[in-house]
């Protein structure tokens, strides 16, 4: 029987070079989105369209109102999406986001009796968001086998996190070499509705600088100024 995996795809950059590995390594794969309460639902159409490329077994987008908390410049209309790089953790980091997308995949993978997990987190080129951190993966991994059913019965899961010691060129590097199509990404905090990225936000800036340092040209569409 062929394993089965479930990947969270948020539509942008990391999580499409996710999928494409999964399916690499001969995952049968199914994906979890979330409308989280963000500014835009850009990057979700981008999800869904992806999920239909990559043939995934089923395609979840599952609401949330994480706005309703607030707390964010991406959930928070009061609160604006930075400019420029800040330092600290900035102001677009989501409370507890990565905590809630992961037990979100964790119930479903127990409802669908399967052990693997990918999500596409970096530590390297990344806006310095604590839940993007190995130690963050790793104590979440012990919980899953802790706190479920399927844990105490004996089949742990495993969180897989591939990306998450790669330079943002070296990620890019690996999606082309895998046929990734970044055109059809959404990175961006500020996405217009036809998912053109703003190209100054801190998304948008890593982005850039990823493509840059792959030697790769960017075909991020960019909204005109």
């Amino acid at each position: 029987m062929q394993k089965k995996a479930i990947i969270l795809l948020s539509g942008g950059l990391d999580s499409i070079t996710v999928l494409a590995l999964a399916k690499q390594q001969g995952y049968q794969c199914c994906a979890l989105s979330f409308d989280y309460g963000q500014r835009h639902n850009a990057e979700l159409v981008a999800a869904a369209q992806i999920a239909k490329d990559y043939q995934v077994i089923e395609h979840k987008i599952i609401k949330l109102g994480l706005g309703s908390i607030g707390g964010s410049a991406l959930t928070d209309e009061n609160i604006a999406v930075p400019s420029k790089l800040e330092a600290g953790i900035p102001v677009t980091y989501v409370p507890a986001r990565n905590t809630i997308f992961l037990s979100f995949a964790l119930g479903w993978a127990e409802v669908l009796k399967l052990s693997d997990i990918f999500i596409g987190v970096n530590a390297v080129d990344y806006s310095g968001y604590p839940d993007c951190r190995p130690e963050f993966i790793s104590a979440f991994q012990k919980l899953a086998n802790l706190a479920t059913k399927a844990g105490v019965d004996g089949d742990s899961f495993h969180i897989h996190t591939p990306l998450i010691s790669l330079s943002k060129a070296d990620i890019i590097k690996q999606g082309i070499a895998l046929g990734v199509d970044y055109r059809k990404t959404v990175s961006c905090y500020s996405a217009d509705e036809q998912g053109e990225a703003c190209g100054i936000c801190d998304a948008c800036r890593i982005r850039i600088t990823g493509f840059s340092e792959a030697n790769v040209e960017d075909p991020t569409r960019y909204q005109k100024k």
